[in-house]
């Protein structure tokens, strides 16, 4: 009883505090480093929802499974859910947190732009969101946004693919949901590196939504209308894989080069197979446990320690380091 009231007591104070600051949307007030206008300090315990796209992408099952086991490791409540990359679910699913009174929320979003006015219902209400994996296009509403470097980690996997072509011939690139910032960062990241190699020429580009199936689908059509194509990049090991299986199935294993980014097991597993080149990892497991370790912080004292935005550099998986791949991370 007497937590529950000190709580409210707490979001009553912050919705007064955002009140009397204005609610500007200009941003010409923003927290300081490491905070954020939730309601925060004191002690740990209660329930972190963690949210995610869905957990049939075995990297989103990572994080979201990495998020729970450090929270429950350090002595909290979960609730792990998907929002299966609808807009309209993932504000269902936060409101629910907002209902069972979370202390705070870890979250893949669901949409750059489509997530901001969610997560400032979530703050407005005391709760404090992490970020994940996806920025969203705004700052000083989550506590904290940790992301790989996707450019970077982009740009190693488009080094790798042009150098096993050698800098020459055909290629398809397989976009990722048009709407998600990471297919936008990835897909930039590639051609800064592709497009210096006059001698490479893009075909072909098809969004095929991060989905296995239907990058399979894609591939085959275009495999047809491009049969002597040297090679395939994909914005995610899941549609890498969906290439993977259509080069195979039109007979084309060993001919047409196939690049991925993630990090996946099957991704990495196909490296081993010899059916895939390579995969730019992502450190989903690190960074799930980063946003439950800041989230605690700031829920014990106020703040995290870390600014607001953080980038974790990704790494090249190829046939020279597989061996030492664990589950989205990698042994030294």
């Amino acid at each position: 009883m007497s937590r529950r009231f000190f709580r409210n007591a707490a979001v009553l104070a912050a919705s007064s505090a955002l009140l009397l600051a204005g609610c500007s949307s200009s941003g010409s007030s923003e927290p300081t480093e490491g905070e954020t206008t939730a309601a925060a300090g004191g002690e740990a315990g209660g329930l972190i929802a963690v949210i995610t796209p869905s957990h049939s992408n075995p990297f989103f099952k990572a994080e979201a499974d990495a998020a729970v086991a450090k929270a429950e490791e350090l002595g909290y409540e979960t609730a792990s859910d998907s929002h299966d990359d609808d807009p309209n679910k993932q504000s269902e699913l936060i409101d629910a947190a907002i209902s069972r009174d979370a202390v705070a929320i870890v979250l893949d979003n669901a949409g750059a732009d489509s997530t901001i006015g969610p997560v400032q219902k979530a703050v407005d209400a005391g709760i404090p969101v992490f970020l994940i994996d996806r920025e969203i296009n705004e700052t000083g509403i989550a506590t904290s946004q940790i992301v790989a470097n996707n450019s970077q980690g982009a740009g190693l996997v488009a080094e790798a693919f042009a150098t096993a072509l050698e800098g020459e011939g055909t290629y398809i690139e397989l976009l990722g949901r048009e709407t998600d910032t990471n297919a936008q960062v990835r897909s930039e990241a590639f051609h800064s590196v592709i497009d210096q190699f006059e001698g490479m020429e893009m075909v072909a580009q098809e969004t095929a939504n991060w989905d296995q199936q239907e990058a399979f689908t894609k591939m085959e059509t275009l495999l047809q209308q491009h049969p002597d194509v040297a090679g395939v990049i994909a914005g995610n090991d899941t549609m890498a894989l969906g290439a993977v299986a259509a080069v195979d199935a039109a007979g084309l294993t060993g001919e047409v080069v196939v690049a991925g980014f993630d990090g996946s097991p099957d991704a990495v597993q196909a490296i081993k197979d010899g059916t895939l080149l390579a995969t730019g990892l992502q450190p989903a497991v690190t960074i799930s446990e980063m946003a439950v370790e800041q989230a605690d912080a700031f829920i014990r004292t106020g703040e995290t320690g870390q600014p607001e935005k953080q980038s974790v550099d990704c790494v090249l998986i190829n046939a020279d380091n597989a061996e030492q791949y664990t589950l989205f991370a990698l042994e030294s």
